[in-house]
């Protein structure tokens, strides 16, 4: 039987809201792709682990959400934010179209719809 009322086992819902509000929106989209960066090189093979959790459809698709946020968020977040998450999302892209056995054609490559065509 399911029963509306919060059990005391759940966090309090009230604090996790006061918590987030202090967070201005620039640190939150921020954080946001950065994360999605880290686990789109842990994808495509890029960290110490190395291939032992490479994913390509995986990173296919981190790739592509940060870039659609960073095209989204860019003006959102001043090019002192931004310059600097669009440099990894390149570098990303670069190293999702290395590791492919069969490339994509410029411009259908992850995020190449947000950024345009990446080349090496």
């Amino acid at each position: 039987m399911s029963d509306a009322t919060p059990s005391n086992e759940s966090p309090d819902f009230n604090t996790m809201t006061r918590d987030i509000a202090e967070v201005p929106a620039v640190e939150v989209i921020v954080t946001v792709a950065v994360n999605l960066m880290s686990a789109a090189a842990v994808k495509l093979g890029l960290t110490e682990e190395g291939d032992a959790y490479k994913d390509l459809d995986e990173a296919r698709k981190l790739v592509h959400a940060l870039a659609g946020l960073l095209d989204a968020g860019a003006t959102e977040i001043s090019s002192f934010h931004a310059a600097p998450l669009r440099d990894g999302l390149k570098s990303l892209q670069l190293a999702f179209r290395e590791a492919s056995i069969v490339p994509d054609e410029p411009g259908q490559g992850p995020g190449e719809k947000y950024t345009g065509p990446v080349f090496g």
